[in-house]
């Protein structure tokens, strides 16, 4: 009786896995709290409020976590540290960015993390990108720069420029940093770690930057729990998702964020030009194609096996 799984029965499509989705679902909820960043940015200032933010992230996953923070291990600490202060780079830096360049630059630069995810694998790791990866990630990238729009393509590499830049090498190291550590320690604890460690970073920050401490107010309550909220879910499922997903794969899915972004300020009135929505539509494409798999070529053995079945 002749096997099943032929190539020629096998799909072309590798289907998305559980970790996969769970991705997709946190990079919607991440585009959807920018307009929510706005709002609250009426009432504080930038480092002020991703501070109080991430601590209420850390504060909701310690509630779910606080008995398992006694075995809290030595790695641990050093992996959420680690990636503490990735996160805080990424973020601080690119709003220093933000204060003096304008915001078309600011996400073409930031798009530059696309590419650097792979590059800095290959650098660090030794590990190549496969073909159908790397052109999802070229797809990736040339459409995260037609949704920034021309204007950001220009570049005399100011002190915001470079300060937006290595924000991005920052946001590239978090995510492999996250993938080093997945498989070796626990979820939530490292999660904790890691916010804890953003949100008094951010709080630190507030001295160098001179920024003005904001008067209380309901919105900017309801805006840190509410964020809060949201940065502890799509922490907490990167660290897990990520134990099987790679870095590649998840920035690809991760580059769908102003994608989702941009559809929930459609809905709330705003309206993207044309070549936005075809730059949107290049990311999409490139989570499709780097689901492609090559044809290999069959195994001398198992061209033996057909042959004699045969």
């Amino acid at each position: 009786m002749t096997s099943v799984n032929t190539p020629h029965t096998s799909s072309r499509f590798s289907r998305f896995s559980k970790a996969e989705c769970v991705l997709v679902l946190i990079t919607m909820v991440w585009g959807g709290t920018f307009l929510l960043v706005q709002h609250a940015m009426t009432v504080s200032g930038p480092m002020f409020f991703v501070g109080l933010r991430f601590a209420a992230a850390a504060c909701i996953v310690s509630l779910f976590s606080w008995r398992s923070l006694r075995a809290l291990t030595l790695l641990e600490l050093k992996a959420g540290s680690f990636i503490g202060v990735a996160i805080m780079l990424g973020y601080g830096l690119q709003t220093v960015g933000l204060q003096t360049i304008p915001s078309s630059q600011s996400a073409f630069i930031t798009a530059l993390y696309v590419p650097f995810v792979p590059l800095l694998q290959w650098m660090v790791f030794g590990k190549r990108p496969g073909l159908m990866p790397s052109i999802g990630i070229m797809l990736a990238f040339t459409g995260l720069m037609m949704l920034s729009g021309p204007s950001g393509a220009s570049l005399d590499f100011s002190p915001g420029e470079i300060a937006t830049l290595i924000s991005t090498v920052a946001i590239a190291a978090e995510i492999i940093l996250i993938s080093t550590y997945a498989g070796q320690v626990d979820v939530r604890r490292v999660t904790v770690v890691q916010l804890a460690v953003t949100s008094m970073l951010a709080f630190l920050m507030v001295v160098p930057t001179q920024e003005a401490i904001p008067h209380f107010s309901w919105l900017l309550l309801g805006s840190a729990l509410g964020l809060g909220a949201a940065s502890a879910a799509i922490q907490v499922a990167m660290n897990w998702a990520q134990k099987s997903v790679s870095p590649t794969r998840a920035t690809l899915i991760y580059a769908g964020e102003p994608v989702w972004a941009g559809i929930v300020g459609r809905i709330a009135g705003e309206r993207l030009p044309g070549i936005a929505l075809l730059g949107a539509g290049l990311i999409v494409a490139a989570v499709i194609v780097s689901e492609l798999k090559t044809r290999a070529k069959p195994a001398t053995g198992e061209i033996l096996q057909r042959e004699s079945q045969g």
